[in-house]
């Protein structure tokens, strides 16, 4: 199949640090074009593919905050409005910003959603982009708009031989994601301080959450069993995941959750709420703990050696690799291009 694959500007392809999308976009198309599928990737110049790179512009945008970006995501539309005879199929990481494409292209659209959506401004743009063929990231993700045209339910892969197993864990737990208000990064931080364990975060810091940072986190890292490392590197992850005794995530509810997944990889058990996609990702009591409050998180602290970490792995090799991840994706891809060609209107030379 020749397939367009479009992203986000602001973060590469794969993303230098932070940036779950991207890092699942790279994974998708990469096991694409080894499966010997024909990729455009339309992303920024500084990605690195194997598929045909078309950039978009030089360098992610977060490196140039000044630029219009509006302007280049509009030019990016019409690139690919241009070009789009030449695929089988679109596929559109852009989430609303690609419907008007997705609408009045011949050649059909898919759109992953990889965002949470219960923000209350989406609600016209999903209701009037109703008949959008959608994937979802969890079903859970689907609950604010649950009557549009979701094709498919498509978790997150990473590659099998990303991460290995560590069955002899180091006491101290982690916090891997961003320093900011969804995150809570305060609720980790107190109740490794009642289990008076060590919690290493290695966390990011975005500009629109400095201020949250200086304010309501930076305090509490004088206490010496609170380690800050700050960004690290995705090469960084499997031995920062994998020593750890456990992996908190006491997220606000989210769309999908890739540090979850990571952590099984590794082997590490997950201690999170019963919220969101979360009760789809881990298995309570058997891949990690879904708790109601802070306190159901310290006492699935104290309980986390009852957990198989060899079990976890295994999740994540039945649920969780990028394999897996792209068969499904093929999957949609036939299926909607079998649709289009039964829905194309016929026509005869007279």
């Amino acid at each position: 199949m020749k397939i367009a694959q479009l992203v986000h500007l602001s973060v590469s392809v794969p993303p230098e640090t932070y940036g779950g999308t991207e890092r699942v976009v790279f994974h998708l198309v990469e096991e694409l074009v080894r499966l010997g599928h024909d990729v455009m990737l339309f992303a920024s110049g500084d990605s690195t593919t194997s598929a045909k790179l078309v950039p978009m512009c030089d360098r992610a945008l977060t490196h140039t905050p000044f630029v219009n970006r509006d302007a280049i995501m509009t030019q990016m539309l019409e690139q690919v409005w241009n070009l789009s005879h030449q695929f089988d199929i679109v596929h559109s990481h852009l989430d609303f910003v690609g419907f008007p494409l997705a609408r009045r292209s011949e050649v059909p659209v898919i759109t992953t959603l990889h965002g949470h959506l219960g923000a209350p401004e989406l609600a016209k743009v999903y209701h009037e982009f109703w008949e959008i063929p959608l994937v979802s990231i969890s079903y859970a993700q689907r609950a604010p708009f649950r009557y549009n045209n979701w094709k498919a339910n498509v978790y997150h892969g990473l590659p099998v031989d990303r991460y290995r197993v560590q069955l002899k864990p180091q006491r101290y737990l982690a916090f891997l994601g961003r320093m900011s208000p969804e995150k809570s990064p305060d609720v980790a931080i107190r109740v490794a301080q009642q289990l008076g364990m060590p919690l290493r975060m290695a966390a990011k810091v975005d500009p629109v959450d400095h201020e949250y940072f200086e304010t309501e986190i930076a305090p509490l890292l004088a206490d010496p069993l609170i380690q800050f490392i700050g960004e690290i590197s995705d090469r960084e992850k499997g031995e920062f995941l994998g020593n750890a005794w456990a992996v908190l995530c006491p997220h606000r509810p989210e769309a999908f959750g890739l540090v979850l997944i990571e952590a099984l990889a590794c082997g590490t058990p997950v201690v999170t709420y019963r919220h969101g996609s979360y009760p789809e990702l881990i298995d309570h009591e058997t891949t990690g703990f879904l708790c109601r409050d802070e306190q159901e998180m310290v006492q699935a602290v104290r309980r986390v050696g009852e957990i198989d970490r060899r079990r976890c792995r295994r999740a994540f090799e039945e649920r969780f690799t990028a394999e897996r991840m792209v068969k499904e994706y093929v999957q949609l891809y036939e299926q909607m291009i079998r649709e289009a060609s039964v829905n194309e209107p016929f026509s005869s030379d007279e």
